[in-house]
């Protein structure tokens, strides 16, 4: 698979300019773009959207209160950041803004680890969502089965729990009701299964 590209820019026009079908960020003035993820990645992170979202963001079985969006771009400063999923509460965005972006920091994001951005989310994009005062930065390895959960505490972030796969969790800040972890990613196959259709990713 292709590595990321790194462009500089000229102006935020590069960014809004980007092809659909390509994820695109500009960090410390340098546009970052790479596929839109698939595999194990995706159905990840789609399936702890769909989660999450029920009971969080339509009241189902839960509390509501959250907006909670898939890939959508997030301005930090002069930065734009796609977190694979972003969420707020309600008294702070009680509307889906129609602009590109979103200016306003979101309570709670959530990175899928793959191995073109395992370094890039828990280095470049942790300090910033550290930096802007994200109070909750969930840190998900599809391959490991294992979610890590971080607060900011003092401007740092530290390790509020560790969850893995096969029991059931009350991660902070959607402690509210009982997830199931293993959900995840009980669709897609074993890695010990053959590969009839090809290389993952």
């Amino acid at each position: 698979m292709a590595s990321p590209a790194h462009i500089a820019l000229a102006g935020l026009q590069d960014l809004l300019n980007t092809p659909e079908g390509v994820k695109a960020e500009l960090i410390d003035g340098v546009l970052h773009t790479e596929p839109r993820p698939a595999g194990l990645h995706a159905e990840s992170f789609s399936s702890l959207g769909g989660i999450l979202k029920g009971p969080f963001q339509f009241g189902m079985g839960g509390p509501g209160g959250w907006i909670i969006l898939q890939e959508h771009t997030v301005k930090f400063g002069d930065d734009y950041l796609v977190p694979d999923l972003s969420g707020w509460k309600r008294e702070r965005l009680p509307l889906i803004p129609r602009a590109p972006f979103i200016e306003i920091i979101p309570d709670w994001v959530c990175e899928i680890l793959s191995p073109r951005s395992a370094g890039k989310d828990r280095i470049e994009k942790l300090n910033h969502y550290k930096r802007h005062g994200v109070p909750w930065y969930w840190i998900l390895d599809p391959m490991t089965q294992v979610l890590e959960v971080l607060r900011l505490h003092d401007g740092q972030y530290v390790l509020d729990s560790t969850h893995t796969s096969g029991s059931k969790i009350r991660p902070k800040p959607f402690d509210a009701i009982e997830l199931d972890l293993g959900l995840l990613w009980e669709s897609v196959e074993p890695e010990d299964n053959p590969e009839p259709h090809g290389p993952r990713e």
